[in-house]
């Protein structure tokens, strides 16, 4: 039976059509947690190509695994664990993980985790809509920093300005969006967005 997209939403289908080798099921999964785990992965490493990277090989080893799916209780919570223990890994390899750190990330992973995944992946997106709506050299500023993991010396070389220059963007970029999302996410996407009242901004 042919199935439709929209069938891939009652989970006991999506693992049976995925455990039959239904290639539909990983044009659902792409476009359903693609996004949000790269946001996710992201929001805690600050490194884009890594959250790619993850995301991507998380979403070949579901296929690899995919006759043992049925097992799993919930497609969600497997791709969030298997992402978040990528990270992980990959930060134990490298030595940039403190043991304190660790237990931060695991708290922030658990509430992730047992977050309702559609209203997570809906306050991601209006982040995201927020900060393009920023001035423009302000938006620009903003993704240097978050997006390429620049720091505000490289930014003040990379866009010809000075420091205090770049140091100004931040703050209005922050103050900017704050003041549109604060009452309209969750305090989640505050760490890992960044998006909090603190010292600096």
């Amino acid at each position: 039976m042919q199935r439709q997209i929209t069938d891939f939403l009652n989970e006991d289908i999506l693992k049976e059509e995925l455990k039959k080798g239904n290639r539909q099921t990983m044009a659902f999964l792409m476009d359903e947690y693609h996004k949000p785990l790269c946001a996710y992965i992201y929001g805690l490493s600050n490194d884009y190509d890594l959250a790619q990277d993850i995301v991507q090989n998380v979403m070949i080893k579901i296929w690899e695994d995919r006759k043992r799916m049925t097992s799993t209780k919930s497609i969600k919570k497997y791709l969030y664990r298997a992402a978040y223990n990528r990270m992980l890994n990959h930060w134990r390899d490298n030595k940039k993980l403190l043991s304190i750190e660790e237990k931060h990330l695991e708290a922030l992973h658990t509430y992730v985790e047992n977050e309702n995944h559609n209203s997570l992946k809906n306050q991601i997106e209006l982040v995201r809509k927020e900060i393009e709506k920023l001035p423009t050299r302000c938006r620009e500023t903003f993704l240097l920093s978050k997006q390429e993991g620049l720091t505000h010396i490289e930014i003040a070389d990379f866009m010809n300005v000075s420091l205090r220059t770049v140091e100004a963007q931040m703050h209005k970029a922050f103050k900017i969006l704050r003041e549109r999302l604060e009452n309209e996410i969750t305090p989640i996407l505050f760490l890992l967005f960044d998006l909090r009242q603190d010292d600096t901004y």
